[in-house]
């Protein structure tokens, strides 16, 4: 049997993390993240096929690919959070779970940060807890992708 397929996306600018103000999003890579995520994603018997992209179009199409494809989306669009109706439209479409995840507390943060069009389809948010949400996210998927399955 082939294990439930998740599809972990990452917007603009999270190929710089380990990078990229440190101080906010921490040490860890993308790279480091993508190895949590896998890790993760096999103890709970998941497959993962992990992404970035600094393209707004590009994310909409692999969100779309997901539909008939995916058990479950984890997402977190970055700078796209804020701005991309097209992003939130694409998720709305899916019929499957999706996980919003943000490294730092975007409520936290400056105002314009604070409101997300993704939240509006996601199942669940995770944010402020750095890299380890992502790990959070995907068991939290786990648990919803068994709920699918009953």
């Amino acid at each position: 049997m082939t294990p439930p397929l998740i599809v972990v996306l990452n917007g603009p600018n999270l190929n710089m993390l380990g990078v990229r103000e440190p101080e906010k999003y921490g040490t860890a890579t993308l790279d480091d993240v993508e190895a949590l995520c896998a890790e993760t994603a096999e103890e709970f018997g998941l497959a993962i096929d992990f992404r970035q992209t600094n393209s707004e179009g590009e994310l909409v199409t692999w969100v779309q690919e997901c539909r008939g494809r995916a058990a479950g989306i984890i997402i977190n669009p970055a700078g796209y959070t804020t701005t991309s109706i097209a992003v939130m439209d694409a998720l709305l479409t899916t019929e499957v779970p999706v996980i919003e995840v943000h490294i730092t507390n975007i409520h936290r943060r400056e105002e314009f940060r604070h409101h997300s069009y993704v939240s509006k389809a996601a199942t669940g948010v995770i944010c402020g807890l750095g890299v380890a949400g992502y790990a959070l996210a995907m068991r939290a998927m786990a648990d919803l992708v068994e709920q699918d399955e009953e």
